[in-house]
């Protein structure tokens, strides 16, 4: 019997999808979680075989929970609305066994667990074509620098926290808008979140 733990902060799906996955003659929802700290503590105690889990949840999201258990055998899947290339690159960091979308049917999932069973890993096929053409273009002190402007830092600021002239600052942001192909700092920062590269 395949032991599985589901996180999801929407409790309808989050009940949806126990319902489906017990309907399965061997597996066995064990567990369900709001968030991904609640998802980290029931996978500590009950040591199941699979964790599914949403992206973006409260307290935890599922990819902080995931780089949490990279070490635990329980099998993580990420289930998420969210084809974004920098969650993928994260959640293949962290270790994940799937990353599936919820607009797939509803046959996968139960598939793509027996798959992850089987020693394999299962990725949304539009997010590994997304992921080889899709590389962050910005290097690590330019997305230092987006990063303070995604936590509402001015010029002054950020060169103060980074050590550097205004003026740098200013050569950073217009590199970043220009790599971005954005007109300015707000569409700059929709952007880079939009693809999920913020950290």
């Amino acid at each position: 019997m395949i032991r599985i733990i589901i996180a999801e902060d929407q409790g309808m799906l989050l009940g949806a999808l126990g319902s489906l996955l017990d309907l399965e003659e061997d597996m066995e929802v064990i567990g369900k979680a709001k968030n991904g700290e609640e998802a980290v503590n029931l996978v500590h105690e009950n040591s199941p075989d699979i964790c599914i889990m949403d992206i973006e949840m409260p307290m935890k999201s599922g990819l902080e929970a995931a780089e949490e258990l990279k070490d635990h055998p329980c099998k993580v899947i990420i289930l998420t609305t969210f084809a974004r290339s920098g969650y993928f690159e994260r959640a293949q960091k962290a270790g994940v066994r799937g990353y599936l979308l919820k607009d797939s049917p509803s046959e996968d999932l139960a598939n793509s667990i027996r798959t992850i069973m089987d020693g394999q890993r299962v990725f949304a096929p539009e997010l590994v074509d997304m992921a080889y053409g899709d590389e962050n273009p910005l290097t690590e002190r330019e997305k230092q620098v987006i990063q303070l402007m995604a936590d509402g830092k001015n010029t002054k600021e950020i060169s103060k926290q980074l050590y550097i002239t205004p003026g740098t600052v200013r050569n950073y942001i217009s590199v970043i808008l220009d790599k971005l192909e954005v007109g300015n700092r707000i569409e700059a920062i929709s952007r880079f979140k939009e693809k999920g590269w913020f950290k």
